[in-house]
């Protein structure tokens, strides 16, 4: 544990606000005394955006391989030569283009160790699409690639966090996409993570419900009864402490989620949108489930401040760090549990 991590970040949409919070993390060099940052993406886009960002005391360290990465400075690989036309704040296919040699090179190196974690700054799901990328967003596309059968999308911070049932799919199919065993999976997933990443020894975990007021007892609906509470009472019944469903306006605005370690919400808008609203700029997005770390910021591409110098690099800071903890807080575990003390049972004498 005495040598630094090596974390790698992919750079996201090359017109986004990526590279701003990328560089204007790595130009506080504090940073260097808890990891070694390895960046993917070029040296000539980094240096377009570092001008855009008025930073001037950052140089990057080009580098052909994680193992060529050196501490106290801030690394990158060039994942391609050619030069590229660069539209600060419009959707473009080079966007995408480029956003995925970056995550692509970022993963085959965290698949073959060579990089403890990946930290993704923003991509645009649309303009990323290609022969290689058929999925709605990095959750999906890294779950793929490591060959999960199941993985969660858990927005994490020190006052709340929230994972979903459901990703991102239209709101159109929520209902039919979810099943008993699906929140099962996904309780089951939220627990050890908890325990696992976050170091939680006995989580609460408080369930929302698919209706508005929790259906009312099947008046708005009956998912709550006839899917939801039977996989809250089953988790229950394997030693997880999960509750509910509970209705999610009333759950946020009474402030009940303070109570719980973690929430477990049905769609992605009825948990996110709470969630950034309540951890706004302090969020960051894990996929938890992997048999890697991933991190990510709580926001998107925003174009319509990239190049502005406006975007606050705090989310993405936050993920650098949080993928830091979670990696540390894992090796420790499996340290402690490799080796577990036998514990024999003593009989006293009897006069």
């Amino acid at each position: 544990m005495s040598e630094k991590l090596k974390i790698g970040i992919s750079i996201g949409d090359v017109n986004g606000i990526g590279l701003e919070v990328i560089i204007k993390t790595l130009a506080e060099t504090r940073i260097f005394d808890y990891c070694t940052p390895i960046v993917y993406g070029h040296t000539k886009v980094a240096s377009f955006h570092r001008r855009l960002a008025n930073v001037h005391d950052l140089n990057f360290n080009v580098i052909n391989a994680p193992a060529q990465a050196q501490h106290k400075k801030a690394n990158m690989i060039n994942c391609w030569e050619e030069d590229v036309k660069i539209e600060v704040g419009a959707i473009t296919e080079t966007g995408g283009k480029y956003a995925f040699l970056s995550l692509e090179r970022a993963t085959n190196d965290l698949l073959s160790g060579e990089i403890d974690a990946l930290v993704t700054a923003p991509i645009n799901k649309e303009n990323i699409q290609n022969e290689n990328f058929h999925f709605p967003g990095h959750t999906e596309y890294l779950q793929q690639r490591d060959n999960a059968a199941e993985s969660l999308m858990f927005l994490v911070s020190d006052t709340l966090k929230v994972g979903v049932v459901t990703g991102h799919i239209p709101v159109s199919q929520v209902a039919q996409s979810i099943s008993t065993e699906k929140i099962l999976n996904k309780l089951r997933l939220m627990n050890k993570s908890l325990q696992q990443d976050f170091w939680v020894r006995k989580p609460k975990i408080a369930v929302l419900g698919l209706n508005p007021h929790a259906g009312d007892n099947g008046l708005i609906g009956n998912e709550e009864q006839t899917i939801i509470t039977p996989a809250i009472e089953e988790a229950r019944a394997n030693d997880i402490l999960a509750f509910g469903p509970y209705s999610a306006d009333g759950f946020f605005a009474n402030g009940l989620y303070t109570q719980f370690d973690a929430v477990l919400a049905m769609y992605h808008d009825q948990g996110l949108i709470p969630f950034k609203q309540i951890a706004f700029e302090w969020g960051v997005n894990y996929t938890a489930g992997l048999s890697f770390v991933r991190t990510s910021p709580d926001h998107g591409t925003a174009y319509d401040i990239a190049g502005k110098n406006l975007a606050s690099a705090t989310s993405f800071r936050e993920a650098l760090f949080s993928a830091i903890h979670i990696v540390k807080h894992r090796r420790e575990n499996e340290e402690l549990t490799e080796n577990p003390l036998k514990f024999t049972k003593l009989s006293r004498d009897r006069d």
